[in-house]
């Protein structure tokens, strides 16, 4: 990005979580880190710094103080919890930004808990209606995050919101830890990004495909 930006992830010790805070501290970013689980979050501060001693990187207690310290919300919890993380921060996220990565699958992984004609990054900003919800990463496996290029080329991670400074600015997050920013259009296109991964998780469970190559349609 091309200034630095203090960066909260909620759910930063899950498996994408981790990923994207690992990836993200790369670079110049201040990270504030949130997961309920002190002790994989201070493994995952340890394993931070292990691979960038100068790190800007802070575990936080709660989801309030990261959100209400940070310029830019990462979301990295499932969908089901998304409404909860939404009540505690909604006061702290007015004119910022709160990236989607939801994929709001049911346990069968052959539909959608959300409604028909919406999405998790349309209903989150509903819940957050002062905020710039911005949906990212849903379609971006976490081995991606380590290894964002494919035959020699970056994975595509598709972006998509209806402010345009924020997502130039998530465009540029999303260029910044080394992968292909697609931007798809309006918020209203989550609906799409997401049926895309729900496609390719039922492919990759059909056929057992290489679920670690990610999307790599456009960029050839």
């Amino acid at each position: 990005m091309k200034t630095k930006s203090t960066i909260a992830i909620i759910g930063s010790t899950g498996n994408m979580g981790s990923a994207i805070a690992k990836s993200l501290a790369k670079g110049r970013n201040r990270l504030l880190l949130f997961g309920r689980d002190k002790a994989k979050l201070d493994t995952l501060h340890s394993d931070i710094h292990a691979l960038n001693s100068n790190a800007d990187v802070e575990a936080i207690g709660c989801p309030r103080d990261a959100s209400w310290e940070a310029d830019i919300v990462i979301l990295a919890v499932p969908y089901t919890a998304e409404a909860a993380i939404a009540e505690e921060i909604k006061p702290y996220v007015t004119q910022k930004i709160v990236i989607s990565i939801a994929n709001p699958m049911n346990e069968t992984f052959d539909g959608m808990i959300t409604p028909a004609d919406s999405s998790a990054a349309q209903e989150l900003q509903r819940l957050l209606p002062d905020a710039q919800v911005v949906k990212a990463f849903n379609t971006t496996y976490a081995a991606n995050f380590a290894e964002p290029v494919i035959a020699g080329k970056p994975a595509d991670s598709f972006v998509a919101g209806d402010d345009e400074q924020a997502v130039q600015t998530v465009t540029e997050l999303v260029q910044s830890i080394g992968l292909h920013p697609v931007v798809a259009g309006g918020l209203a296109v989550s609906h799409t990004l997401e049926h895309m991964q729900l496609l390719l998780i039922q492919l990759t469970m059909k056929n057992n495909y290489n679920w670690h190559a990610g999307w790599k349609i456009l960029h050839n």
